[in-house]
């Protein structure tokens, strides 16, 4: 009996090793490029104040904002209105109180992909915050954002940043949640710290503050398009050592979500997996001397 126990279970480690191997020569193969980031020729310019064509800036330009916010929209016409009403209600008394804080609001239209990269690159300020278009996050909290930023100086190279946080609503979530998404929301954190992730618990906010030397480092080195996102972008800001702070900030969940519970979680499993093995094997590789220009 225990010699066929024994059996089984070499055939079992066997079996799982058979299967990690297919799976990282899958990873491997079906690894994509970095996404090029192309803009048809009325796409390279901007209507200014005064209604004139201007070039779209680049962010290895220096800047000439103090803050950039950046938001992805698909299909959000019935949200955006409301988040676009707070942030700029928050900005403009921001700026009459404070003559000197300039700022900028780039919304992406993200078509059928994600396209958050191309709004980073256009980006003018000092800081660049990216905002979901729902407006869960309550705007005024990129103070609680900048401050956090300014504790982890110095930064090296100029670079840091600092992400908003639901972790401290997860027991009032799990309370209105049912016994399955809750699992699959657990199943999902302990994923994110085996495969990729080290010390932040909710990668998944979309309120992050990005100085510009960390949105450019880390932005142009990311490959995944989809909701897993946010878990490379973090995974490349730990390789090349960029100090993260993590922000407990007002949430409000909005209807409205384009998150399909099972499949939008299995998906972003699947890229958890996949962005590891692809790192692992060096189908995806970061260079520790690259400088952006």
């Amino acid at each position: 009996m225990s010699s066929m126990l024994l059996q089984l279970a070499v055939l079992g480690v066997a079996l799982a090793a058979a299967a990690l191997i297919l799976i990282s020569f899958v990873a491997f193969i079906t690894a994509t490029k970095m996404p090029h980031i192309h803009q048809h020729e009325e796409e390279k310019f901007f209507l200014n104040a005064r209604g004139q064509k201007e070039t779209l800036p680049s962010i290895w330009d220096s800047p000439t904002k103090r803050l950039s916010v950046v938001v992805p929209s698909y299909n959000e016409e019935k949200r955006l209105p409301v988040m676009m009403d707070e942030a700029l209600d928050y900005l403009e008394e921001r700026q009459k109180q404070d003559p000197t804080f300039t700022y900028e609001v780039i919304v992406v239209d993200d078509g059928s992909k994600d396209q958050t990269s191309k709004g980073i690159f256009s980006s003018r300020g000092e800081k660049i915050l990216m905002a979901d278009a729902d407006g869960a996050t309550k705007f005024p909290d990129v103070e609680k954002l900048e401050k956090g930023l300014n504790d982890l100086q110095p930064w090296p190279e100029q670079m840091a940043i600092a992400c908003g946080s639901r972790a401290h609503l997860e027991k009032e979530s799990i309370a209105q949640r049912s016994y399955f998404r809750t699992l699959l929301m657990y199943g999902f954190h302990f994923l994110v710290w085996f495969l990729c992730v080290k010390g932040v618990r909710d990668t998944q906010c979309g309120f992050k503050l990005f100085t510009r030397e960390a949105a450019s480092r880390t932005f142009s080195s990311l490959h995944i398009e989809r909701w897993a996102f946010d878990v490379e972008l973090l995974y490349i800001a730990q390789f090349f050592k960029i100090p993260i702070a993590e922000i407990a900030v007002n949430w409000t969940e909005i209807e409205g979500s384009k998150l399909i519970p099972f499949w939008s979680w299995l998906q972003m499993g699947k890229d958890l997996l996949f962005i590891r093995l692809r790192y692992l094997t060096g189908a995806w590789r970061l260079d520790q001397t690259k400088k952006m220009n």
